[in-house]
């Protein structure tokens, strides 16, 4: 029996543009280099290809600086597609742009129509429910709309809190196995995985939160050698890529392709 929460027969990526420069974040801490980022990309896509999965690698949109982040545009279940309606003005054509894409290899894709706004990287799905978390870029409406569609496919939404100052619910936790979950001190302490098992991450690499487990695999972001140790001595397969550019967007491991 597969887990549809991390075992993976495909996954949906984007190549940067050279407009990515001008991408999204809260607080500037340096323009990204596309050739870096490109290079990651790549060790990224090919990681995932290691599995066995299938990967659809679409072309760069230079319209979208932000495009690169393709998680936040859907959902991707077993019984079908969700199309997101992002919280953020400059990424909403970004979804259209998903949306042909999804249609060809899903029988049934729905979407959020408004008004609320929902982003994909907000949304954990668990060995055994949809967790939510209401953000700066996720309001009400987006998760009520989201939740009534999930509903109606079987799946339990629940809605969570993102800590304040945090962009995505998925920013400080990732899934490392259907019943296990990585996190954040701060966001653990809400509460809000009560019935799992949580592994933190150290002290000072709250980065690593943001991570994937994808099949065999956890893809983790370069540089936090305390966190990777404690997976490792956990007993997961840790492949580290190179995050260092997509992180001065607030990009991260889950943000970089659609998953199922």
């Amino acid at each position: 029996m597969t887990n549809p929460s991390f075992e993976f027969s495909r996954a949906i990526t984007r190549r940067p543009a050279p407009s990515i420069t001008n991408g999204l974040r809260a607080e500037d801490i340096g323009t990204p280099d596309l050739d870096k980022m490109l290079a990651a990309h790549a060790d990224y896509v090919a990681t995932l290809k290691k599995t066995g999965a299938e990967i659809i690698e679409l072309p760069p949109l230079d319209a979208y600086p932000d495009a690169v982040f393709v998680e936040d545009t859907a959902l991707c279940l077993p019984q079908g597609a969700v199309l997101m309606r992002p919280g953020a003005p400059s990424r909403m054509g970004e979804v259209p742009e998903m949306a042909s894409t999804l249609r060809a290899v899903y029988d049934d894709v729905r979407e959020i129509n408004g008004p609320g706004h929902i982003e994909g990287g907000d949304i954990l799905v668990t060995g055994r429910e949809i967790l939510v978390g209401r953000s700066d870029r996720t309001d009400a409406a987006g998760v009520a709309e989201l939740s009534a569609i999930v509903t109606e496919w079987g799946h339990t939404l629940r809605e969570v809190f993102t800590p304040p100052g945090v962009l995505h619910f998925k920013t400080d936790c990732s899934l490392l196995d259907a019943e296990t979950i990585l996190s954040t001190k701060r966001l653990d302490a809400s509460g809000c995985f009560e019935g799992y098992r949580v592994v933190h991450v150290a002290e000072g690499e709250e980065a690593a939160a943001n991570s994937i487990r994808f099949n065999q695999y956890v893809l983790c972001p370069a540089g936090f050698p305390r966190t990777t140790e404690k997976l490792h001595k956990a007993g997961y397969e840790v492949v580290e890529i190179d995050n260092s550019e997509c992180a001065k967007l607030d990009g991260g491991m889950s943000c970089l392709s659609l998953r199922f």
